[in-house]
């Protein structure tokens, strides 16, 4: 069962199914959508930047544009799927929004495990993003919109309410974590000085570092594994020699690049292509 809904005004494209909707991402590439995966009563197995992931039962995976997605196993899936222009171009409280804690706000991958009443919620509200996609009229962009917010504000209370996870109304170091992502995202491949940042956000170094330290990270180490990731994605997922991939990140001698490197994965980027070719 696949649903999609496009407005040519604005190139925008919602899509909604089960797991075939994931069956072009058996070999691992970036989705060019956000994608959302709900499981029913039984789990999904899948690979996100090559690190293996279990989605028990009844919960929700959020996943965003720019990391490496592996489908390997699922079923009685829900899946969500839009780009930039559905939901993104609109203006959202910042934590629904595409720079929101589900996408931006988080150190890992967010799972949000479901309890009997929030899955009969969101079963209702599948239902009704069904029949919406049926009802062709001039507000159907604008209704598929909603109830995509809709299921976003759920999804991303369930996030807050996880233990351990420190509410932004009543402390604003999450906000600054979200923030600071949102730059590093943008930024990584040309700028990977923590002052930099700092100017941008309006906040001193030491400031960056200490609120950061109360969550267990550092904003240089924060950029560091940025490029690291970014790194790893072009070493596993392209042909492109260490060289390259160090001046693509930012490194005119790839030295710098290979020592960075070393420092998080114990490999040179070459001995981290060796090994990869070794597994395959």
């Amino acid at each position: 069962m696949q649903k999609t809904f496009t407005e040519f005004s604005t190139n925008a494209i919602l899509k909604i199914g089960d797991e075939h909707l994931l069956e072009s991402y058996k070999t691992a590439k970036q989705p060019d959508l956000y994608t959302f995966i709900r499981t029913s009563s039984f789990k999904a197995e899948i690979v996100v930047d090559s690190i293996p992931y279990t989605i028990e039962p009844n919960s929700i995976l959020a996943l965003t544009v720019a990391q490496y997605f592996q489908f390997v196993s699922g079923r009685n899936l829900v899946v969500y799927q839009f780009n930039r222009e559905f939901y993104c171009i609109k203006d959202h409280d910042q934590e629904v929004s595409c720079a929101g804690l589900l996408f931006f706000g988080n150190v890992h991958i967010p799972i949000m495990e479901l309890d009997e009443k929030e899955n009969r919620k969101l079963s209702i509200l599948h239902e009704v993003f069904l029949d919406e996609f049926d009802t062709k009229d001039t507000i159907q962009a604008e209704m598929l919109r909603m109830l995509m917010a809709r299921f976003i504000i759920i999804s991303t209370r369930l996030l807050k309410s996880k233990e351990g996870f420190i509410e932004t109304t009543k402390n604003t170091k999450v906000d600054l974590l979200r923030e600071f992502n949102i730059l590093v995202e943008s930024y990584f491949k040309t700028e990977h000085s923590v002052s930099f940042y700092a100017d941008k956000l309006f906040k001193s170094p030491k400031t960056l570092s200490n609120t950061f330290a109360k969550l267990n990270t550092s904003p240089l180490q924060i950029i560091h594994e940025r490029v690291v990731l970014e790194a790893k994605r072009l070493l596993i997922y392209t042909d492109k020699t260490a060289k390259e991939i160090a001046y693509e990140v930012g490194f005119e001698d790839a030295s710098h690049l290979s020592r960075l490197f070393k420092k998080h994965t114990l490999l040179s980027p070459s001995d981290f292509k060796k090994q990869l070719k070794k597994a395959y």
